[in-house]
């Protein structure tokens, strides 16, 4: 049996960084952690004040413990056990359920935030990881419905009292955005904010050239790229097969799940990355996108403005959108 786990391995992050991170003239403020169930990596060039890593940090902390499904003082958990009965939550959380509707309802159901049910079924974690009952998986998908999500005001309420929420397709990247957010708004214009793969720039290195970032080949245990992308203000962002999976019996299970079978989302495709300005879009339509396919999530990505994609099939053939490089 093979197993693949992201969480504390950097090496296992979607995206990393290839070039241009050792290129400045004075050693840049680095912040590694773990937070969020992975790699936690920021890297400011045009300051040296420690106060901005630990208040990144701190912050990391703070939205995990508001967006976490297994926190059980979570914001979302107090959702999920709430039996239908509504919840007063954060804005923030408010705000992040909003965009998880939104997507849901763009990929008529392909993107879910409800899937809770599902995947709390599947432990990739575990010493000896199998798939699970295959009648577990048929009740658990009865309850994933994105549409029974009501907010009033502050309140949360699932009108599905066994529905569960699971924001880990959107959290990063809504986590991102603010980390940028602040750090700009302390005056940084030059640093790179990595997520465990979420990767976002705020500007370009000091010289004025953009960052250059790679995206993982698959299933290739170094880490190496198979291509890269420049970016100067914006944020990419992978969603893969092989970022958290397992083998068992010759089949490869992995962690990116169809709302409506509840397993694991097979259409020939590998990897999915975005490209755009807002790491929570990016994060959220890399996974939209995988889970419509090849054809469906390209067709998606072209009718967007200001949204590059790569798509990388088994055969490790790469696809790129109409304006990609434009």
């Amino acid at each position: 049996m093979k197993i693949r786990k992201i969480a504390g391995l950097l090496t296992a992050a979607a995206i990393l960084c290839t070039t241009g991170c050792t290129e400045f003239s004075r050693k840049p403020l680095t912040y590694t952690g773990t937070a969020l169930d992975t790699v936690i990596h920021i890297q400011i060039y045009d300051s040296h004040d420690e106060d901005l890593t630990r208040h990144c940090q701190k912050m990391c902390e703070e939205y995990e413990a508001k967006f976490s499904r297994t926190i059980e003082t979570s914001e979302i958990s107090q959702i999920n056990a709430a039996a239908g009965a509504p919840v007063e939550v954060s804005k923030d959380t408010i705000t992040l359920i909003k965009k998880g509707i939104y997507y849901g309802s763009m990929s008529d159901g392909a993107f879910d935030i409800t899937i809770g049910s599902v995947t709390s079924l599947w432990d990739f974690k575990a010493e000896e990881p199998a798939p699970p009952a295959p009648e577990a998986i048929a009740e658990a998908v009865t309850h994933v419905n994105y549409r029974k999500i009501l907010i009033d005001g502050n309140t949360v309420r699932l009108l599905d009292p066994a529905a569960k929420l699971d924001l880990g397709a959107i959290a990063k990247g809504y986590i991102a955005d603010r980390i940028k957010e602040y750090l700009r708004d302390e005056g940084v214009r030059h640093a790179l904010i990595n997520l465990g793969g979420n990767v976002l720039a705020i500007g370009g290195k000091l010289n004025g050239s953009p960052f250059n970032i790679g995206v993982q080949k698959p299933f290739h245990d170094g880490g190496d790229p198979i291509t890269s992308v420049r970016i100067n203000n914006q944020s990419v962002v992978t969603s893969g097969t092989y970022q958290r999976y397992f083998e068992k019996d010759d089949i490869l299970y992995h962690h990116i799940l169809n709302a409506s079978s509840g397993n694991p989302c097979n259409n020939g495709l590998s990897s999915v990355t975005i490209i755009t300005d807002s790491s929570l879009t990016a994060d959220a339509l890399s996974t939209t996108c995988f889970l419509l396919g090849p054809d469906a999530g390209m067709k998606l990505v072209n009718q967007l403005d200001n949204v590059d994609a790569i798509f990388i099939n088994t055969n490790n053939e790469l696809s790129f959108s109409r304006n990609y490089g434009k």
